[in-house]
């Protein structure tokens, strides 16, 4: 399976990684992608950025080095209502919200119960078009409900590939089974490399394994074709 998109990366915006914008198109451009969303932290987490520079990022050109580049955020989920740290108004001039639960950051582990109902809840959000890292121990999730939920709302579950190494130990258990539960619905999947620095950039050689041992469809994952991607964004042809 060829993912042509990494739907997870960091800037330096976002007070804890390495690159610059143009240092991870240049990276994506060498991996051969064809695109990548800039998913900076919401500002809720410590040393994020400011919502100001949500607001600013149309100076961020559509394509940088024959790379397209999606405008985008990794929000965080704050309540057990699942609202996130991104008012409407802002989440409406980005190209891709993924949203997911971080320590520090307004809500921290509350049980596997109200775990659940915050991220279902987000899910009800038009705007959020994903959930990043949904293996994550940290917050325990009633996984087959996080499925069923994303297939009802169209909302991607994202296969992090950052999980399996150097982020969120343990969470290999976790995103296998949500791989097993994934194939057997046809809720829509995310990859990304969750990169913090631009050489983790298209870094997706454990997720994509994953999909392939749990036999999960291409015609399933978002980013593994640039005209499918476009479409699950809600672009027209006249945007591409």
């Amino acid at each position: 399976m060829k993912i042509i998109a990494d739907m997870h990366t960091h800037s330096v915006a976002s007070g804890h990684a390495y690159s610059t914008v143009n240092e991870l198109a240049r990276a994506a451009r060498q991996k051969g992608l064809e695109a990548f969303a800039l998913t900076d932290h919401g500002p809720a987490l410590p040393g994020g950025p400011h919502l100001y520079h949500f607001g600013a990022m149309r100076f961020i050109p559509a394509w940088i080095d024959g790379v397209r580049v999606f405008r985008g955020v990794e929000a965080n989920i704050i309540s057990v209502d699942g609202s996130i740290d991104m008012p409407d108004r802002y989440l409406a001039k980005l190209d891709f919200v993924m949203a997911g639960l971080h320590e520090s950051c307004g809500f921290d582990d509350q049980g596997i119960d109200r775990n659940t109902e915050a991220v279902l809840r987000a899910m009800e959000n038009p705007r959020i078009k994903a959930i990043s890292h949904a293996g994550n121990p940290e917050f325990p999730v009633h996984l087959e409900e996080l499925v069923r939920g994303a297939r009802e709302t169209v909302t991607a579950l994202e296969i992090n590939n950052s999980s399996f190494s150097i982020s969120r130990k343990g969470s290999r258990p976790h995103c296998e089974r949500l791989a097993e539960l994934l194939v057997l619905s046809d809720a829509p999947v995310i990859v990304g490399s969750d990169a913090h620095i631009a050489q983790g950039v298209g870094e997706f050689d454990e997720a994509v394994a994953l999909l392939e041992m749990t036999g999960i469809p291409a015609g399933q994952v978002v980013n593994s074709s640039f005209e499918r991607l476009l479409g699950f964004l809600g672009f027209e042809k006249s945007q591409w």
